[in-house]
């Protein structure tokens, strides 16, 4: 008899490239020692939360015995919690986001859920740029919608706007994008996003219902070199962005996050209240009330960027070294080289017979290609050296 849906059948089937290299690590960790592996498979923000975040658990503690101290709340969120964040995203977007255009969610994951429940009817389409996160398509599916990977520019990862241009059909509902991107660290300029918003303004003529852009931005704090992050608010009116603080604030299992409707939009009332009423039906109801309540204390702060520049500038010094091809990052933590030979499924076994854990590109819908995570330290990034350049020689002899 069979117990769960076909469709989980498949999912578990091609379960995630990332868990499965993740539970590999413990493996060969267990075999060999912590300090024999190098693991690069999971974006897990190794860094310490900011000083902050102990001041406020300690301050929070003391209100334990507060009547409804971790009781419901309006779905959108605590409102004092809510109108910080709005100061703090106006700032970030450089656009004045008033609070009722947030809803506090769980994380990132909450927020794309939600608003894909709010929005799609069954079989309509979400175009984003490949490689893309690899949940992605099951955020889709979980609500009637359909993936469209549309390959970016080969080793830049830059987007293909003529690609998505022609990818967009009638059931085209949301383009997805994700910058600074998971995997490949690109950020998409403003020249970019403004082609995309001109190619969405086109298509959107004589239809019912907009294309909207949704932004997935957990990383946007994360650039380097200067590099600009650019806001879509102003840039295209039906834009949506979805954030956390898993990355910024190292509290990736507190789910905690926001999803945030572009005040250019008219009427915007309905879109509001359907992101809330989806955020309780899925189950979600509200964020968790202690994650808001330390939200509300430390919103802006942040963990230490120049030390994940310090760990990219490390990385890229044993890449180079091992001979990879690859386009530096510019922002997140996460390094997209070329795979030698072309089969990433092969060349990260090959890593993991030098006990270096990475994440084929086949996970991400973009084959020939691995990810490294560089959240780790950086004694740990330089104790690979050798390994790589060992996995390098074995497919070039």
């Amino acid at each position: 008899m069979q117990l769960i849906s076909s469709q989980m059948i498949g999912y578990m089937e091609k379960a995630s490239w990332i868990r499965k290299m993740f539970e590999e690590g413990i493996r060969l960790k267990q075999e060999f020692g912590e300090d024999a592996v190098c693991d690069f498979s999971l974006g897990n923000p190794d860094l310490p939360p900011p000083p902050a975040i102990k001041k406020a658990l300690a301050e929070i503690a003391k209100q334990a015995d507060t009547p409804f101290f971790m009781g419901y709340m309006p779905n959108f969120g605590y409102p004092d919690v809510r109108e910080k964040l709005a100061e703090i995203v106006s700032k970030e977007q450089g656009v004045d986001v008033p609070a009722d255009c947030l809803v506090i969610t769980c994380g990132a994951a909450g927020a794309l859920n939600s608003f894909f429940r709010a929005v799609l009817e069954p079989g309509d389409e979400i175009v984003t740029p490949a490689p893309f996160f690899v949940e992605y398509g099951f955020y889709a599916e979980n609500h009637g919608g359909k993936l469209v990977p549309v390959p970016s520019k080969p080793l830049t990862f830059e987007l293909d706007l003529d690609g998505i241009d022609k990818a967009i059909t009638a059931k085209t509902r949301v383009i997805l994008i994700n910058s600074p991107n998971n995997p490949t660290g690109v950020v998409y300029n403003r020249a970019e996003l403004e082609g995309l918003a001109a190619i969405l303004t086109r298509h959107n003529e004589g239809r019912d219902k907009p294309i909207y852009i949704l932004s997935d931005e957990p990383y946007r704090f994360l650039a380097f070199d200067g590099t600009e992050v650019p806001s879509l608010l102003d840039i295209y009116k039906y834009s949506v962005v979805c954030s956390s603080f898993s990355k910024n604030l190292s509290m990736a299992g507190e789910r905690v996050g926001y999803a945030l409707i572009n005040p250019a939009i008219e009427n915007k009332g309905p879109l509001m209240g359907a992101v809330i009423m989806a955020n309780r039906i899925l189950g979600f109801v509200n964020a968790p009330a202690l994650a808001q309540k330390l939200l509300g204390k430390v919103l802006g702060s942040s963990v230490d960027v120049g030390i994940y520049d310090g760990r990219r500038k490390a990385m890229a010094e044993v890449l180079d070294n091992a001979g990879f091809e690859y386009t530096m990052p510019k922002g997140a933590f996460y390094f997209f080289p070329k795979a030698p030979g072309g089969d990433d499924v092969k060349f990260c076994a090959i890593l993991q017979e030098e006990k270096i854990l990475a994440v084929p590109g086949s996970g991400f819908g973009c084959p020939g290609y691995f990810r490294l995570a560089f959240c780790v330290g950086e004694d740990v990034i330089r104790r690979g050296k050798e390994g790589f350049v060992r996995a390098m020689g074995k497919i070039t002899v």
